[in-house]
């Protein structure tokens, strides 16, 4: 599929791991970790490896790619190729988005968060110590190629992770979707994944293009269940929690507070939270009880406006919107409750 942006387009395409290697530019710079690297080393190709998980987005590891980039001779004529998860296409496509105020990128993502998530909408960025993204860039990929294939070399844990993107596709736009994955919850072997998959895709880049620049709040919804998840992010020390995991948990939580403030149907949030269960997903964690730390946390969340909360909530199963101003009594209540 074709995906607009305000630069221009870019596809968004599915074909086995060779067949991607075929395709990638002669003057390609290869960047992953050494998970990915294990399972999916590209042949013939300059490669820079990263440090695996979510604590390793960071400014140091991006200045260090940087320095990378140009110790190997990168110039505007080189393609960055992001290959592996969500971190690796962070980090990857911030640097391609520096250096040299910007050289084209490929994500490759290996990992099912990044291919219905991360890979796409053309947001890059690493972490910082006060919050999740808070230092990034927009720049759109080249092209994203999928290879499904990568998927049988992740842990269960990894899979179910990126089932939580999923999920929330399906909450805030696809109540179909949601309803597929009731009745049966996905799993790796699942026939449906390329049709998943393509239907997030699709789905995203509808969302994105409304609004690319965040700029009129409607790409906020596709942050549902990431005011908490973020906060936990942040308060657990970027580690304990996967991303996936982390969102899960921030989806019942704030389905709790959209019926707590009368924005979201009774019973949505209980079958949220039977439906992710029976998923494999974590819907509670003890980090919850830092109500103090987490509230900092949101409050640096790129939704706030001068400290006031804001969250994206569901009115109803494929449906969401945008509420700012919300009391952190209630948030509290909500937390708790868990």
């Amino acid at each position: 599929m074709t995906i607009r942006h305000s630069r221009g387009t870019y596809d968004v395409r599915f074909a086995s791991f060779d067949e991607v290697l075929d395709q990638l530019p002669a003057r390609s710079l290869v960047v992953s970790d050494s998970n990915v690297l294990t399972s999916w080393r590209p042949r013939g190709l300059p490669v820079l490896e990263v440090p695996p998980g979510e604590p390793e987005k960071n400014l140091a590891n991006f200045g260090a790619l940087l320095e990378a980039f140009a110790s190997q001779g990168a110039t505007r004529s080189t393609t960055i190729v992001a290959l592996g998860g969500g971190v690796v296409g962070d980090l990857a496509g911030f640097a391609a988005a520096a250096y040299m105020r910007g050289v084209p990128v490929i994500q490759v993502p290996t990992t099912l968060l990044a291919m219905v998530d991360a890979s796409g909408g053309g947001k890059v960025g690493v972490d910082l110590k006060a919050g999740k993204n808070l230092a990034g860039a927009f720049h759109p990929p080249q092209a994203v190629w999928i290879a499904l294939e990568t998927l049988r070399t992740l842990s269960e844990r990894q899979f179910v992770n990126g089932t939580a993107e999923v999920w929330k596709t399906g909450c805030i736009l696809d109540a179909a979707l949601f309803g597929s994955l009731e009745a049966q919850a996905l799993h790796l072997e699942d026939e449906r994944l390329e049709q998943v998959v393509g239907r997030c895709v699709e789905l995203k880049a509808q969302v994105v293009a409304e609004d690319e620049f965040e700029t009129s709040g409607a790409r906020a919804i596709l942050n549902f269940g990431h005011t908490v998840g973020h906060a936990l992010e942040v308060v657990s020390g970027y580690g304990e929690l996967l991303h996936g995991e982390a969102v899960a948990i921030g989806m019942v939580a704030e389905a709790v507070l959209g019926e707590r403030l009368g924005h979201t149907e009774s019973g949505v949030a209980s079958r949220l939270r039977r439906a992710l269960e029976l998923q494999g997903l974590p819907v509670a964690t003890p980090w919850l009880r830092e109500e103090d730390a987490l509230l900092d946390a949101m409050r640096r969340d790129k939704k706030s406006t001068e400290g006031e909360l804001a969250f994206s909530l569901v009115p109803r199963l494929g449906e969401c919107k945008l509420v700012r101003g919300v009391d952190p009594r209630e948030v509290r209540a909500a937390l708790r409750s868990l």
